[in-house]
């Protein structure tokens, strides 16, 4: 036991499941039902957003074409483990969030003219929180008893041409999702301490 879990109001064998003992996994097995699938979304969207704004789009890849395109953008190191996973999600934002506006904050929408004014500042925005909300997403594939393998090594430049080329959103992870078969890990590796990170001014 852990200060964390005799701090948390979650059981043990759950802060063992989310964080303590969760690992990025490389190979996998098993099944992930829709059913699975729409609950990770869920979950997810519970996340904070500025403005609950909400700008994470997740697109699932189960057809065999759609898994050969994703495939192909990613980088050689990483090409099996999305092959072989049971399902795989793009994550990305949606490059017009703001306009969305009156469906995540209705009858508060004096903020948008910001964004409106400024498509650098929306960008970075949307980026920004949907970033935040692909750690929830995580969290989510954790609670349901599945392993996360979430990658950043990939072209994502030739992932937008494939799967958004009107230019209606930007992917940033990739996301292997499934049980973890048997050489899923290897040796854990080290995480920085309390006192290495973190101070209080």
């Amino acid at each position: 036991m852990t200060i964390a879990h005799e701090e948390a109001v979650i059981d043990p064998a759950a802060v063992d499941a989310i964080f303590a003992q969760a690992r990025t996994a490389n190979s996998f097995t098993g099944e992930v039902t829709e059913e699975q699938a729409q609950a990770i979304y869920e979950l997810t969207k519970f996340g904070p957003t500025a403005f609950n704004s909400q700008p994470l789009r997740v697109t699932y890849v189960r057809s065999d074409e759609a898994r050969a395109k994703l495939v192909e953008a990613l980088m050689p190191g990483n090409r099996a483990k999305t092959a072989s996973a049971p399902l795989v999600a793009i994550l990305s934002y949606d490059t017009d969030w703001a306009g969305q506006w009156d469906n995540f904050l209705p009858g508060y929408n004096a903020p948008k003219a910001m964004y409106d004014a400024n498509p650098e500042l929306a960008a970075a925005t949307g980026n920004n929180n949907a970033h935040l909300q692909a750690g929830y997403f995580i969290l989510a594939v954790r609670s349901l008893g599945f392993a996360a393998g979430p990658m950043t090594g990939a072209d994502f430049g030739a992932i937008d041409e494939a799967f958004f080329p009107n230019g209606d959103q930007k992917s940033f992870l990739v996301v292997n999702i499934g049980q973890p078969a048997e050489d899923a890990w290897g040796e854990a590796k080290p995480k920085f301490s309390y006192q290495d990170v973190v101070r209080t001014v």
